[in-house]
């Protein structure tokens, strides 16, 4: 029985369809990334996993059991880092914590909150309040709260889209670091075919919306872990690539109609430039049914 299921799933918003007939299976211990377009519904998606919505039409699964609300099992970490100002690095992380282990002593929270807060190399920075933080750094926040919850699954909604390249790469070898040595079931929200590759084990791509679903799943053989490095020159690296760019290509392909409608152009001529005009004569395009010739006279020198 796969952990996580979705079956025939719909999605509306007024009269938008967002998803039509989703369909995916993530068995325990997998990596999945689902990669798509900016405004295909890939949020949408993930959110249905957490709990956070509730399909239209069809079922989502955990263990065979409908989702209908967020559960501590399904840990999510979301784009925009979702912190607490006034909290520090241990203080956002200890809240989770706290709110899933109220029955444990204070010391058993602390060295929880710890263990997670050193696990995403934040130790020197515990103190430190998000303000004082760079943008990676917030997002190793995030993650390490939604770890401390320990979580079954955990659903990365596009967790690195908004930093730039070296903080990016850097967390994402964090997340296969953590994937490793949690054996964590993951699904990852990207738009990245290159970090779908580095960390999955299979590539999902959703169809450009409205109305998206998911197409053929793309498997990731490529052994772990993965050097970026290493997996520029592999050539088994760049026909995945190729795969899921012409994938993502096709499946975002969708029919257009041509138009052909007879243009009528004024009934008009530009006017000749390089003819020598009075200031008096007329200037501008003429019709043609108004063509005629200009006399121009210029005053002559005097003997």
């Amino acid at each position: 029985m796969p952990l996580l299921e979705l079956n025939h799933v719909c999605k509306r918003f007024g009269d938008t369809p967002i998803l039509e007939d989703v369909n995916l299976a993530v068995q325990e211990g997998e990596f999945v990334a689902i990669i798509g377009y900016s405004g295909s519904g890939k949020t949408t998606l993930v959110s249905i996993l957490a709990g956070l919505l509730l399909p239209d039409s069809g079922t989502a699964c955990f263990e065979g059991r409908p989702i209908t609300e967020p559960g501590p099992e399904r840990g999510l970490v979301f784009q925009n880092y979702s912190l607490l100002p006034w909290l520090t690095v241990g203080e956002n992380v200890a809240l989770a914590v706290d709110q899933l282990h109220p029955d444990w002593s204070a010391a058993d929270r602390a060295a929880c909150t710890e263990r997670y807060v050193s696990m995403v190399n934040l130790g020197p920075a515990r103190d430190k309040r998000p303000a004082e933080l760079s943008g990676g750094m917030r997002q190793r926040v995030s993650v390490a709260r939604t770890l401390a919850m320990n979580p079954r699954v955990l659903l990365l909604d596009e967790p690195l889209s908004a930093l730039d390249a070296l903080t990016r790469a850097t967390l994402q070898d964090e997340i296969a670091r953590l994937r490793r040595e949690q054996n964590q079931t993951v699904v990852l929200i990207t738009n990245d075919p290159d970090e779908a590759l580095l960390l999955a084990d299979r590539v999902i791509p959703l169809t450009r919306g409205p109305a998206a679903t998911l197409g053929p799943a793309i498997s990731v053989p490529l052994p772990h872990p993965r050097d970026r490095r290493m997996l520029n020159h592999d050539p088994e690296f760049q026909r995945l690539r190729r795969e899921v760019i012409a994938s993502l290509l096709n499946l975002g392909t969708r029919p257009t109609t041509t138009l052909t409608r007879e243009l009528v152009l004024p009934d008009l001529e530009p006017e000749d430039l390089t003819r020598a005009t009075h200031w008096t004569a007329r200037r501008g395009p003429l019709r043609r049914q108004e063509r005629r010739t200009v006399v121009v006279s210029a005053p002559t020198d005097a003997a």
